[in-house]
């Protein structure tokens, strides 16, 4: 394949951990990929260095003042167009392109990735709130443009590969592996105690700080139970989660015949990327090759939802309504972010998710998400909410 023949990439979300490895894979096959537009935060200094490598056509940045000061740094390097805030997000998503990696943080993912499904891109799905704030949405409108969601998370990738080839009426059920995070072995008093440091230091996975802390709390898990029931197309009683230290195994499918098949590999971001960048190929990775003799065994356990209770608040969600799981997902990135602050202690991160779905539950007026309104209204509804946790547990403990 020529320069002139490469695929447009797009990367939303260039400088965090899934956007850098994305741009890592397509620096490995220049004459595969070529990056026409790269959208990102505040972190000026990474995103200098890959427009200088990559050379996009487009950006953007989290503000005004970000953008001028990028155009500063840059000078004579500076690509066409520097946009920023929200508008610059979307012209970025918009931006022609074969294939828009959607690696944002956090519900402000939603948006751009609407607006590259509504140009018919083909969407790399990194950003799991995406499906988890409005899965319903996003779905209908890539069916209406026919739009593909490759997975990128890990464990989707391991059921979009096992499902290659397969008929949708032969599946029983999804499985979901999860690491068990840094807290799989420790009793409730000593996660009480837990510190940021103890949190953010995963045993298996280089991950951004909100995707770390959510592996800890086993949030994260609850998110792919929601993102695989919307992905995939099935009911949340078909999707369970087990428990695999290891994380070789990343996920499976038991058919109706009680046939099981697992996908397989390290613990590397750079394969489920790949596997979206390419498809239907798959690219000659230069990674770590699985030993199965070296790893020795793979141990299985039942996710404990009493010490950690978030993955259970996912199927609740799931049984509530199309709102309900849009209400998990803010509650959890305030009181994310207020533990990351140093604001509250690690259990209340459950306890503020738990108390703000069951405030949305009760409530009246919730239901269906017709459109992007409905689920920034519900997004704002259970961040203020959230924050008014935040600040009764902060004074509590002060």
């Amino acid at each position: 394949m020529t320069e002139r023949g490469a695929k447009r990439l797009v990367v939303l979300g260039s400088t965090g951990s899934v956007g850098d490895q994305t741009l890592a894979v397509a620096a490995d096959f220049p004459d595969r990929y070529r990056v026409v537009g790269l959208a990102a935060g505040r972190n000026l200094g990474k995103l200098t260095d890959q427009i200088r490598r990559f050379r996009p056509e487009i950006v953007s940045v989290a503000d005004a003042k970000d953008a001028s000061a990028l155009r500063d740094r840059l000078g004579a390097d500076a690509p066409r167009v520097i946009g920023a805030g929200a508008e610059g997000l979307d012209a970025v998503a918009a931006h022609p392109a074969d294939f828009v990696m959607a690696a944002l943080v956090g519900a402000r993912g939603l948006r751009p990735t609407l607006v590259a499904i509504r140009e018919g891109r083909t969407i790399g799905l990194a950003n799991k709130e995406v499906m988890v704030t409005a899965g319903a949405l996003v779905r209908r409108e890539a069916l209406a443009r026919n739009v593909s969601l490759l997975p990128v998370d890990s464990e989707h990738s391991a059921i979009f590969q096992c499902l290659s080839g397969q008929r949708r009426g032969d599946v029983a059920r999804l499985i979901l592996t999860a690491s068990g995070g840094p807290f799989r072995t420790w009793d409730e008093a000593r996660i009480a105690r837990a510190t940021l440091g103890e949190a953010l230091n995963h045993p298996n996975w280089d991950m951004g700080p909100k995707i770390t802390i959510d592996s800890a709390t086993l949030m994260n898990k609850g998110l792919e139970v929601v993102e695989a029931r919307w992905l995939f197309d099935v009911a949340a009683s078909e999707i369970d989660v087990v428990v695999h230290p290891q994380s070789i195994i990343h996920s499976l499918v038991e058919f109706v015949d009680g046939s099981v098949l697992a996908q397989l590999g390290l613990p590397d971001m750079r394969s489920p990327i790949a596997v979206a960048l390419a498809h239907p190929e798959r690219l000659p990775l230069a990674l770590p090759r699985l030993d199965l003799a070296a790893v020795g065994r793979f141990e299985f356990e039942t996710p404990d939802t009493k010490r950690f209770p978030c993955l259970d608040l996912a199927y609740a969600a799931l049984a509530s309504d199309e709102a309900a799981p849009a209400v998990l997902n803010a509650a959890n990135e305030v009181a994310v972010e207020a533990f990351l602050a140093g604001g509250i202690r690690f259990p209340d991160i459950a306890a503020i998710d738990a108390a703000v779905l069951a405030a949305h539950t009760a409530r009246a007026g919730s239901g269906a998400l017709r459109d992007l309104g409905d689920v920034a209204e519900a997004d704002a509804w259970a961040r203020a909410r959230a924050n008014e946790r935040v600040a009764a547990a902060t004074a509590k403990e002060a």
